[in-house]
């Protein structure tokens, strides 16, 4: 999920867990958060670009500050965005389920939902 915000943002953690990652991957600044208690294996929030300002196996309530967006123009081209993301092992879930709402959904790029014949209206996630 995208999220539009100004670099130096404070990002914060959806939920409780523990910063499981802070650094970076392919060059880009990340933050993953691990939920314990969450199943097996358990939730972890992606954070991204975003530059980590809590030592990893810190312990942090939702909310809590745990980095900075940092600039970042290849994700989100027409502006600056934090991409939230949401996974179980290596399958990636809506992060929407964190709060029991939503349903996110992603198309190939150049299809719709009037093309595939959904009509569900929404093609990014």
């Amino acid at each position: 999920m995208d999220l539009a915000a100004a670099p130096g943002a404070e990002v914060r953690a959806a939920a409780a867990g523990v910063v499981a990652f802070s650094g970076l991957v392919a060059g880009r600044p990340v933050v993953t958060v691990s939920h314990p208690g969450t199943g097996s294996p358990p939730l972890r929030t992606t954070y991204l670009p975003v530059t980590g300002t809590v030592p990893v196996g810190t312990e942090v309530a939702a909310g809590q500050v745990i980095g900075r967006l940092a600039p970042d123009g290849r994700h989100c081209a027409s502006h600056d965005c934090l991409h939230w993301g949401l996974l179980r092992g290596g399958r990636y879930l809506d992060p929407l389920a964190l709060f029991g709402a939503g349903s996110a959904r992603l198309l190939p790029l150049g299809r719709t939902a009037e093309t595939d014949g959904s009509g569900s209206g929404s093609g990014g996630g």
